[in-house]
């Protein structure tokens, strides 16, 4: 048997990740990453980066759902712990979650066993923003920067030998001269590349100020109506929306005005703020997020695919759980024919 040959198809966080799990797997594998946008060109740049899983978020069970949370985090917090850590963008951040209509809105199972703290506000931290909330939870937890985190693992894949490649794939039969196996990670491009119907956009869109000009803003906010406030050290990330089944990526000026009036109601202070862009991004949802091996029949033989795509909103929190779990299937192709029975 010959070197194994994996093609990752996407260059996101979730393409990133399961490129160097591969790399950390397969020591002596070629592993090459297809993509025809990188770093700033990506959904994943777009995103906030908060280390906050949605309860909504599912994978096939409960329990590996819970693994790919768990998975992810100490993932990240190795790198935090690291001194690569402000390389790679990845820090410890503390903040409150607020809501005005129920307190199980404020609690979320899938982090409060993982992250150091996570309690409830006491009756002065719920004044803290104006707005007479109700209900509150304290925490602390991780924020990625994107804008560092790609180009550092994107570095790092190279350093161990691995090969990017600029390039659009229109049909996946174009790549099975080259690899034994590829790993689906084009997001949102799977919707046509394999026809999954079930992948959904959810538009996105942020604003983010500088930082220099909010340097008072230490801790994040979290509100109703997808109001959030997170302080990064490239700015402080202010949105957001979510509109189901949106393919628009132009700024939208409502909800520009919609983000500012929520986020100035939480913390009037950013009223003082410049602001220096705003950005606009495509979720791809899927209902259970997808990641399971596939025999794809060319006509020719049986391509060997393995799937990892749909985390919605939730990329960047989930992603080294699910590359991990993609690597596995990986392995399995690669070694054993014993999962074919299973598809």
């Amino acid at each position: 048997m010959g070197v194994l040959r994996v093609g990752v198809l996407g260059a996101g966080v979730v393409g990133v990740t399961t490129a160097t799990e591969l790399q950390s797997q397969f020591p002596t594998a070629n592993i090459t990453i297809i993509a025809d946008k990188f770093n700033n060109e990506t959904t994943s740049e777009v995103a906030a980066g908060i280390f906050r899983p949605n309860l909504s978020f599912t994978g096939p069970t409960p329990e590996i759902t819970s693994q790919w949370i768990r998975d992810s985090y100490d993932y990240y917090d190795a790198i935090r712990s690291s001194e690569e850590s402000a390389r790679a963008g990845v820090s410890q951040i503390s903040g409150y979650l607020f809501s005005k209509v129920d307190e199980s809105l404020v609690k979320n199972h899938l982090l409060e066993k993982i992250v150091p703290v996570y309690r409830r506000t006491t009756k002065e931290e719920l004044k803290l923003c104006p707005g007479n909330w109700k209900y509150g939870s304290f925490f602390v937890t991780l924020v990625t920067e994107c804008t560092k985190f790609l180009p550092w693992s994107l570095a790092r894949f190279e350093q161990a030998g691995g090969k990017i490649v600029n390039k659009t794939i229109g049909n996946i039969k174009e790549l099975e001269q080259s690899f034994d196996i590829v790993v689906n990670c084009t997001g949102l491009g799977a919707k046509y590349i394999f026809s999954d119907h079930q992948l959904v956009p959810i538009r996105g869109q942020v604003i983010k100020v500088r930082i220099v000009h909010a340097p008072w803003i230490k801790t994040f906010f979290y509100g109703d109506s997808d109001t959030y406030i997170i302080p990064r050290s490239d700015g402080v990330i202010l949105g957001g929306c979510r509109h189901y089944d949106s393919y628009d990526m132009n700024i939208n000026k409502y909800d520009s005005a919609a983000i500012r009036e929520r986020c100035f109601k939480m913390v009037p202070s950013l009223q003082k703020a410049r602001f220096i862009r705003e950005s606009v991004g495509l979720r791809p949802h899927r209902s259970v997020v997808r990641v399971e091996p596939e025999l794809l029949d060319t006509g020719f033989t049986k391509f060997k695919i393995v799937h990892n795509y749909g985390h919605g909103g939730y990329g960047v929190t989930s992603a080294p759980g699910t590359a991990k779990h993609a690597v596995k299937y990986v392995r399995d192709l690669h070694s054993s024919s014993s999962v074919y029975s299973k598809l």
